[in-house]
């Protein structure tokens, strides 16, 4: 066995792993104990990483040579490598000729390597002459990235993970870190468990995992953060809690930022945040480091935010008026303090390092300064770089709407799901005249839209860097070749690069001097992340004392590392100089533009959308792992009770949840954490996992076709957070429940074809379950049986669906074959079916279908998914009726695991908590010991914790 050490792809938190291999064939991975972002741990998609490289999925699921599209409603057919970049390489030039620089566009993404961002940067700014380049960065990180440059004059985190260890105060705002970055929640844990006496003050509008752990929760209502801390610092000063010194000496436009602050009194921001304004004092002052005692050492304050403060429309706002009270109180540059912003994806601070944004250039310059684009063009041998702003991503589609821009090249990410707005998303992808798509992935939503399909390598095949939520670079090294016919997305770039030049300019010296060939990649790589170092010399990111050898020698290093450093910076303007003119930092007068979508009339419930813990983005890695679906295993609407009951939803009912925009048809749950009045979708539910078709005969598109295109003016981040929506419960009274247990080498694929059919119903749902955990199974089960995965559509629609439909689907699950029990009764729209399996003591259900009353599926879903013996049922399994025929047992069916490593339910978390005796924490420590929950990645453990809040233990007899 080979061992590889590497980075993870997934969130921000940046953690290393080390890659098991044995030949072409990734086998395990484990956390690197020596990576100073996590010491060994991973949370639940890290530890499964392997799971979603291994060859059944690979089979199954990746884009393995180019394909080409002859016309849209055609499937791709293979093509040669050369003579796709060729294709690409003249529809490109050919679209320059006639239409100008501008017409072209491209899209990419933070999960790319910071090499690879590198060379796409150049392509078009440098080649092409377009500033027409941006990331899905912007829908996670612009507004943090343009709140850092108001304030501090840099887009430079300033805080560190070490930093946890020094806070007395911790205040996380706009972020689920507990789910969205699970391993430095445990960071935050340790720290705590040190640190009994740290508080910490929670803020969201949802009282989520996050919030459990809270001394002090603000369930503030939606879009009101920036009023929120305008009034703790309104406070701060009235009390005389601000560092006056640190402002008169470090800071300017204070004064500016007074009428501002005079409007927002304490009374009026507890009433607007929906608040006790006993709770808004605590928090000013447990924020400023006072104590009782004024006379000790102020406390320092470390704040951690994410989403919940970037994705609105007065993003950019929101994040200097947190910038703000760390400058008035002085809580920067110290350990323990400092705003600290949790990067989305895994190498968005990387994308930006490079300017690969449509208004950044490399090394942190401003596309709009005149001096900083002589600097590249001197750089890159040009006379100049394009001055003229380029598009957003939104903008960017929309200009391809529009017929402004006439070709897209996207890499690494998928905007048929991810883009707020999906009909002028899906508008601009088939108005556009040509599309080239870069992907690892062959069945992601935007994969439809493509004339030109490109194999890219993923993780585990990669080499480059990445930088990490507090500026750490990280090697990412590959421990098996690429699959198939991929390349790595640099060298893509770079092919493409070569071909386009010998168009726009014929005879002259490359600006691609890399070598291509895939036995010098890591040369390659090597070379263009060098010409990178070097456009950060004397810049606030300088790195041109770092190298490939010594990051493989001493392990990852923060920026900056200049020349002759011997190590990199933990914390920056710890002098109190900052990045601007005058070397101070900034207050920002900046107005909050409020809610881009307001609850109103038509359109009363506010939806925000978010992250599952177990799973990421459009779920086109992690929706392969079927382990990570027992969580949350099925779209749903989160609302609150009273709201579900003044709607006439029952729990599980079908709702239609209708935008401005569009609608989509999702179960609605009952949920602790939403207020009344709002509403919660995960983001990860797009069209490849949620479908149906509306009144109008169009295809559903996921989550996304609700939120608005809205964005903050500063960042242009889109304002995903704030949706104004209706939600009523539809009546489709016809429905499907269909499943299947599938060899692992088959499931993928039966999923990909049985979520094609989701648009031949009103409502649709194709999503994967897992096999039950090894404790659970039958004492005579074959620990030698072949692995395998369940698969599960739910649908429904006004009508019975046709009968060739319902048999294409049987056919599909393996229900055509002899001995398939059935039921059918055309003239009632019923229809049963239930495929045995025997096993060597007893049979078990490996497939069913029940269509028109489907109300046995509570019972039957157990059946099949726990492995029951079918002996007792016999064809009473194809009985109609919610309850199971009398003189058997009952399933439980989908049993939702909280423990996802080791697929231990929440029923079975329940039943043992209430026989457990003890205060919370004895409690927790004999379930982790009975059931072992929780005891190996922990991400579950904020939710067993608040478990053992929740249940309580039975009285036990005298």
């Amino acid at each position: 066995m080979q061992e590889t050490k590497s980075t993870c792809p997934y969130c921000g938190v940046g953690c290393g792993v080390v890659i098991e291999s044995e030949g072409d064939t990734i086998t395990g991975v484990r956390g690197d104990p020596d990576h100073p972002a996590n010491f060994g741990r991973l949370c639940t998609k890290g530890a499964t990483l392997h799971l979603s490289a291994s060859p059944s999925v690979t089979r199954q699921m990746r884009l393995l040579q180019p394909l080409v599209r002859a016309t849209r409603t055609q499937a791709p057919a293979p093509i040669a490598w050369d003579s796709a970049l060729d294709l690409a390489a003249n529809r490109f030039a050919g679209t320059i000729a006639a239409h100008g620089p501008d017409a072209v566009g491209f899209y990419v993404s933070g999960q790319l390597l910071t090499e690879d961002y590198y060379v796409f940067n150049k392509l078009a700014k440098g080649l092409v002459g377009t500033n027409n380049i941006d990331t899905n960065s912007r829908l996670c990180m612009s507004s943090a990235a343009a709140g850092y440059k108001a304030t501090l004059g840099a887009d430079a985190p300033p805080a560190c993970y070490g930093d946890l260890q020094h806070a007395d105060c911790l205040f996380i705002i706009g972020s689920n870190t507990a789910w969205a970055h699970p391993v430095l929640f445990r960071r935050i844990e340790d720290a705590r468990a040190a640190r009994p006496d740290m508080k910490v003050i929670v803020v969201d509008p949802r009282r989520t995992d996050t919030a459990a752990c809270a001394d002090l929760f603000l369930q503030i209502r939606p879009g009101s953060d920036a009023v929120l801390m305008a009034g703790m610092l309104h406070l701060m000063q009235r009390q005389a809690w601000l560092d006056t010194d640190y402002i008169a000496a470090h800071t300017s436009g204070f004064a500016a930022l007074q009428p501002q602050l005079a409007a927002c009194t304490p009374e009026r921001v507890a009433r607007e945040c929906g608040i006790a304004l006993a709770d808004l004092v605590q928090a000013a002052r447990w924020f400023a480091g006072v104590a009782g005692d004024t006379t000790a050492p102020r406390g320092r304050t470390l704040s951690l935010y994410c989403q919940g403060l970037n994705q609105s429309s007065a993003g950019t706002a929101n994040n200097a008026a947190l910038v703000h009270l760390h400058l008035a109180t002085g809580q920067i540059g110290k350990p323990g303090a400092g705003p600290l912003s949790l990067t989305g994806q895994a190498n968005a601070m990387g994308g930006r390092e490079v300017g690969g944004m449509s208004n950044l250039l490399s090394g942190h310059r401003d596309m709009a300064n005149p001096q900083h684009r002589a600097e590249v063009a001197a750089l890159w041998g040009l006379p100049e770089v394009p001055a003229r702003p380029g598009k957003t991503a939104v903008e960017m589609f929309e200009a391809a709407a529009d017929g402004e821009i006439r070709a897209l090249w996207i890499a690494c990410t998928n905007p048929a799901q991810s883009l707020p707005h999906q009909s002028a998303v899906r508008r601009a992808l088939e108005r556009a005249e040509f599309v080239v798509l870069q992907e690892a992935f062959a069945h992601t939503a935007t994969a439809a839209y493509a004339d030109l399909l490109l194999p890219a390598s993923t993780w585990g095949e990669k080499t480059g860097t990445v930088t990490n939520s507090e500026r750490c670079i990280s090697r990412v090294r590959s421990a098996v070749p690429a699959a198939g016919e991929a390349r790595h997305d640099w060298q893509i770039a770079l092919q493409f690069a070569q071909r386009l030049e010998l168009h726009l300019r014929p005879g002259v010296r490359t600006l691609f001097p890399y070598a291509d060939h895939q036995a010098s990649a890591e040369a390659a790589t090597e070379a263009i992340w060098n010409e990178h170092r070097e456009s950060t010399r004397g810049r606030d990111l300088d790195i041109t004392g770092l190298s490939y050898a010594r990051l493989d020698a001493t392990g990852p290093q923060q920026w900056p590392l200049p020349d002759g450093a011997t190590h990199g910076r933990e914390r920056l303007y710890e002098d109190g100089v900052f990045p601007t003119p005058d070397g101070r930092a900034r207050f920002a007068v900046l107005a909050a533009q409020g809610l881009a979508e307001s609850p109103r009339l038509r359109y009363p419930f506010l939806l925000t959308t978010g992250r599952l813990r177990d799973q990421w983005h459009g779920m086109s890695r992690t929706g392969t792992v079927a382990r990570l679906s027992g969580h949350a295993g099925a779209p749903c609407v989160q609302m609150h009770a009273q709201d579900m009951a003044r709607q006439g939803l029952q729990e599980g009912a079908l709702a239609c949840v209708t935008s401005a925009r569009a609608s989509i048809v999702l179960a609605a749950r009952a949920s602790t954490e939403i207020a009344p009045g709002q509403a919660f979708i995960a983001m990860h539910w797009g069209s490849e996992w949620l479908g149906g078709q509306s009144a109008a005969g169009r295809a559903l598109a996921g989550v996304n076709a609700l939120t608005t295109q809205e964005r903050c003016p500063i960042s242009q981040q889109p304002a995903l957070k704030h949706t104004a929506v209706k939600i009523l419960k539809v009546d489709l009274p016809w429905q499907l429940c269909a499943m299947a247990w599938f060899p692992e080498d088959e499931a993928l694929r039966a999923r990909t074809a049985l979520a094609a059919l989701m648009d031949a119903f009103a409502f649709a749902s194709c999503t994967l379950f897992a096999a039950p955990s090894s404790s659970d199974a039958d004492a005579d089960a074959d620990a030698d049986a072949p692995a395998r995965t369940g698969v599960c559509l739910m649908a429904a629609g006004h009508y019975a669906a046709p009968d060739a439909l319902l048999e294409r689907i049987e056919a599909l699950l393996g229900l055509a074959s002899e001995g398939t029990l059935r039921y059918a009764d055309r003239r009632r729209g019923q229809r049963r079916a239930a495929r045995l399996v025997r096993g060597a003591v007893h049979s078990t259900l490996g497939a069913l279908l029940l269509a028109g009353d489907t109300q046995a599926q509570h019972w039957l879903m157990g059946v099949l998914q726990n492995d029951l013996p079918t002996t007792p049922y016999g064809r009473m399994l194809l009985a109609p009726g919610a309850k199971p025929p009398r003189g058997t047992l009952g399933a439980a069916a989908g049993a939702r695991q909280v423990c996802s490593c080791l697929g231990v339910s929440e029923g079975a978390i329940a039943d043992a908590l209430t026989r457990l005796a003890g205060d919370a924490t004895t409690r927790l420590s004999a379930l982790q010991a009975q059931l072992r929950c929780g005891t190996q990645c922990g991400s579950c453990v904020p939710e067993l914790r608040r478990l053992v809040q929740s249940t309580p233990a039975q009285a036990r007899a005298a």
